[in-house]
């Protein structure tokens, strides 16, 4: 029997999606230094929500100066050679391990997290343009999408309920299934071969990833969202936990197989 309830956060959550999407599609197809600042701007967002869960009452205090210091890294680290820009993207990390009063090697991990994952979104828009940027957004709108219709209308086991009480392996399945059909949709309409089907999934998957990480930050800190500025998503790491891992996961794969399949 289905519960109302269920879906009590939908209007607000496609409210607020709507918004999003048209920002960043707006920032996307804008590209250079406009797709640059945005994701320079969101990445210094997580890193500030990160702080406040972490350093709890001396968050407020090392928050803003954290994420403007991530936002100002990640911006300058794409105009930079790649032996320059790794010690720029680290700043945040290393100078966040130093002050922050606990968590320490939490808020290290993830901060890496956050500024390679920003710096790897730059340079598929810069080096592989529009086509592939889309494909990758897409891959984890499609996998969070259809996860959370699959696992807010069929239920059953959870796929990790420690750490994730929500995710379902129904919701979990459908969103390999959603990213292996967007997969074969981009491997048709470019020159990329099938293999972009199941590497769709396995990125799919690392979204997935991202987002049970970043589950278990907020129950190691016992915080429901990282922050309130998203209406109906809860914060900035809440919605792009799941890019984080995707992204991470390609940056990781690229330099072995060459990213995206097919697109050189």
């Amino acid at each position: 029997m289905n519960n109302p309830d269920r879906w009590s956060d939908l209007a607000t959550r496609v409210g607020s999606g709507v918004v999003m999407v048209i920002v960043g599609l707006g920032a996307v197809i804008a590209g250079a230094d406009v797709f640059h600042g945005f994701i320079a701007l969101l990445c210094g967002a997580m890193v500030w929500e990160l702080a406040r869960m972490l350093a709890a009452g001396r968050g407020g205090a090392l928050a803003p100066g954290l994420g403007a210091l991530t936002t100002v890294s990640v911006m300058v680290s794409i105009y930079l050679s790649g032996l320059l820009a790794g010690p720029v993207l680290l700043a945040p990390a290393i100078i966040g391990t130093a002050v922050m009063p606990r968590h320490r090697s939490v808020f290290a991990l993830f901060t890496v997290l956050v500024v390679l994952a920003g710096y790897e979104m730059m340079q598929v828009r810069d080096s592989f343009g529009l086509v592939w940027i889309f494909w990758l957004v897409l891959v984890v709108v499609m996998s969070d999408v259809a996860g959370y219709f699959a696992g807010r209308m069929l239920g059953g086991p959870k796929f990790w309920p420690r750490v994730s009480p929500k995710k379902t392996w129904s919701g979990t399945v459908a969103g390999w299934i959603g990213a292996a059909l967007l997969g074969l949709v981009f491997a048709l309409a470019t020159d990329a071969g099938l293999s972009l089907v199941p590497y769709s999934v396995l990125v799919a998957f690392a979204a997935q990833m991202g987002d049970i990480a970043e589950s278990a930050v907020k129950r190691m800190v016992g915080v429901k969202d990282s922050s309130n500025l998203i209406p109906g998503h809860g914060g900035f790491l809440d919605r792009f936990d799941g890019m984080l891992g995707a992204a991470f996961f390609v940056l990781l794969t690229g330099a072995l197989i060459g990213l995206p399949p097919g697109a050189a």
